[in-house]
């Protein structure tokens, strides 16, 4: 009997890429609960390039035994966009002395293995940040390179809540239901706009004129009638705020078309991206419309 059916948490392995560092981060900020218990309750860490103290040759000797002896029965986070131009040599998670490990490598050979792959943010969901325009790297989601099913926790960065309620899931439940692109429903789906504190404003057509203004920001260019997501009441840091409340439009940082798709910011939505503002409730038609 292994360690991780011992100690009934879930064994993961986690690999960056290219982004840059802000899901770890915020995962770290995690409340519910905090991220101590993570470590002894919920997950078995078997290999991260952030968060374990083993480096070099014993970080991949560490990696290489996760592999072998829970082929099959890891979880795989990925966190960050996978460069594919050039053979992938523009993201290298390692060097050996066989020649650099390139984070396109390591990701189709750790996502073969693994009983299941997270995409962690938006950038290894659906390219995000990494894969703007011109992307020169030729940055992808994780499912491009797989050819696999992906559970795609997007947000730029993710919400810890987000991403570790979908650990939790799998621990205890297994997959998730998941929407058409990917992403836990219990999370994404409903847009920000349906829940939003200014929603009322929205209905009786009261627009805010700058920045600081406290109607809807719609206006100016709030993407929230477009982008699935639940943080008008889950909200961050802590569950004390989040964009709208600190009086900055939603720039649809969840959607597989961000940051593209919604800029430039700031600025009202072009008629087509409008499409379910008055219900609020259907992201992935809206979504749809835009162009990447």
């Amino acid at each position: 009997m292994d360690d991780c059916a011992l100690t009934g948490r879930l064994p993961v392995v986690w690999l960056e890429t290219s982004d840059s560092g802000d899901n770890n981060i915020a995962f770290m900020n995690t409340t519910s609960p905090y991220l101590n218990r993570v470590f002894t309750d919920m997950i078995e860490l078997l290999y991260s390039n952030t968060f374990m103290a083993a480096q070099g040759e014993d970080a991949l000797a560490l990696l290489e035994a996760a592999i072998t002896r829970y082929r099959g029965r890891f979880t795989l986070v990925v966190e960050g966009a996978v460069p594919t131009a050039d053979g992938g040599l523009y993201s290298v998670i390692a060097v050996t002395r066989r020649g650099p490990v390139t984070a396109l490598e390591a990701v189709r050979r750790l996502g073969k293995a693994a009983r299941y792959v997270v995409a962690a943010g938006t950038c290894a969901s659906f390219g995000g940040a990494s894969a703007a325009a011109p992307n020169p790297t030729g940055a992808v989601g994780v499912s491009q390179v797989l050819g696999r099913p992906v559970i795609n926790v997007s947000g730029c960065p993710v919400n810890p809540d987000w991403l570790v309620g979908t650990l939790a899931h799998l621990l205890l439940y297994g997959e998730p239901e998941l929407d058409e692109f990917g992403r836990p429903r219990l999370f994404y789906g409903a847009t920000v706009h349906r829940h939003c504190q200014r929603r009322s404003y929205f209905d009786q057509k009261e627009f805010a004129e700058k920045l600081g203004d406290k109607e809807c920001m719609f206006s100016l260019g709030c993407a929230g009638p477009r982008t699935g997501a639940d943080c008008p009441y889950r909200q961050w840091i802590n569950h004390v705020s989040w964009p709208v409340k600190a009086n900055t439009p939603c720039i649809g940082c969840t959607n597989p078309d961000f940051p593209d798709g919604s800029s430039p910011f700031f600025t009202p939505l072009p008629e087509k991206n409008k499409v379910g503002a008055a219900a609020g409730d259907e992201p992935p038609a809206a979504v749809k419309g835009a162009e990447r």
